[in-house]
């Protein structure tokens, strides 16, 4: 379950570095929008992209989430990717987050598909 500091974080409109495992295990990091629902850190991706094809392959993941307006205030969630949502629910989905982040559906052009990347906490650690 995630702690209500971190979903706190996660729906806020704060960003997130989150790394997966490329396929010879080094760490591969990205600057990311950011979500949570009662249970897990969302992430939304394509399924056509190194990111989503890292954790098909290895769901370990880490998303360090950092507070804007004091970025020495964070959380660092580290869980796996337990599920994943296609379709119109993924569509939707970056339609809100790009709504939260920019004020406006999202514009930039999908070369594949959407995918919700549902991750599970294992370790919550903070600072700040």
């Amino acid at each position: 379950m995630l702690d209500e500091r971190a979903r706190d974080l996660a729906r806020g409109k704060n960003f997130a570095a989150f790394t997966t495992l490329l396929p010879d295990g080094r760490p591969s990091t990205h600057v990311m929008w950011v979500d949570a629902d009662d249970e897990h850190v969302l992430i939304n991706t394509e399924v056509g992209r190194q990111k989503y094809r890292n954790v098909t392959s290895d769901p370990r993941v880490v998303v360090t989430v950092i507070d804007a307006d004091s970025p020495y205030h964070y959380a660092e969630v580290r869980g796996r990717v337990t599920r994943t949502v296609t379709g119109a629910d993924a569509r939707a989905h970056i339609d809100r987050l790009s709504e939260k982040y920019v004020g406006g559906p999202y514009s930039n052009r999908i070369e594949t598909e959407r995918v919700i990347l549902e991750i599970t906490p294992e370790r919550v650690r903070y600072n700040g």
